[in-house]
């Protein structure tokens, strides 16, 4: 077990005044049986009303919007979480079974459909077809994150929210956003179900307690093979106890951090800082 406090601040900083905005925040961490979920608290600068709910994809979010003028929006997500990690397991379902399930689930049918993100390059889809022709779907999943981890380069600054699988695995260069939208276009391309992870990452491999590391966003993927089994194809790691939860949905773009609109002509700047201390 791994317990760890995330202090993740983000927010706007505006051109000049604005006279008011209006944001849906995802910085609530996830609480089921792997992740205990001992605190939480989100401060928003300026105050607002807010109303907190759980999404489609059951995401906690938090609705706010601030109604008085105001040059910065600030905020600040306070989290204390227990990591435990996961019996292991070898999967059994085989692809006629997967199939025939699919079709009789809504959470599955939802995952195996494709998005704009997702769409993928024709030559990665023709690889996991080869590979599933001999292979389980577990064994499938896992073969394409190893191509995935072993053809890209992860590169700050290439790509940016808005990119898509096919335009990064052709440059062959791209985030962690990239390398999960790509390995799920390929999971969905041959059957296998499969959803976009956002949460935290710690950076080092052998954290030390009581030390706090500069953090960040992170993406992952999960796929179904009779229950869900979570990966990390940007590290080839699979997910245990440095992996933090935030939400689980098709892609991206249904699980931002941070998106907003506000009232006013001027430009607005998104800063980010993620403060990551391991405390047990």
């Amino acid at each position: 077990m791994s317990r760890y406090k995330i202090v993740h601040t983000t927010g706007f900083k505006y051109e000049a005044d604005v006279a008011a905005s209006y944001n849906e925040a995802r910085l609530l961490p996830v609480r089921d049986d792997r992740q205990i979920v001992f605190s939480t608290k989100l401060d928003i600068e300026p105050h607002g009303s807010s109303h907190e709910y759980f999404d489609y994809f059951k995401t906690r979010t938090l609705m706010f919007e601030v109604l008085e003028p105001h040059r910065e929006l600030t905020i600040t997500a306070t989290t204390n979480v227990e990591l435990r990690n996961p019996m292991p397991e070898t999967p059994t379902l085989d692809w006629p079974s997967m199939a025939a399930l699919v079709v009789s689930s809504l959470e599955l049918t939802d995952a195996v459909a494709q998005t704009k993100r997702t769409s993928p390059p024709a030559d990665l889809v023709r690889f996991a077809k080869r590979i599933a022709k001999t292979n389980s779907p577990h064994e499938t999943a896992l073969a394409v994150c190893a191509k995935v981890f072993s053809d890209m380069t992860y590169r700050h600054g290439v790509t940016g929210v808005h990119s898509i699988a096919t335009e990064a695995w052709n440059n062959k260069i791209g985030v962690c956003q990239d390398f999960a939208h790509i390995t799920l276009g390929a999971l969905r391309a041959v059957g296998i179900p499969a959803r976009y992870v956002s949460g935290y990452l710690h950076p080092s491999k052998q954290p030390q307690i009581g030390e706090t590391v500069t953090g960040e966003s992170h993406a992952w993927v999960e796929w179904w093979a009779g229950k869900w089994f979570a990966y990390d194809p940007t590290n080839d790691v699979h997910v245990l106890e440095r992996h933090v939860v935030i939400g689980r949905a098709r892609d991206y773009d249904d699980l931002p951090p941070l998106r907003g609109v506000y009232a006013g002509p001027h430009q607005s700047e998104l800063f980010v800082s993620v403060q990551i201390t391991k405390e047990g």
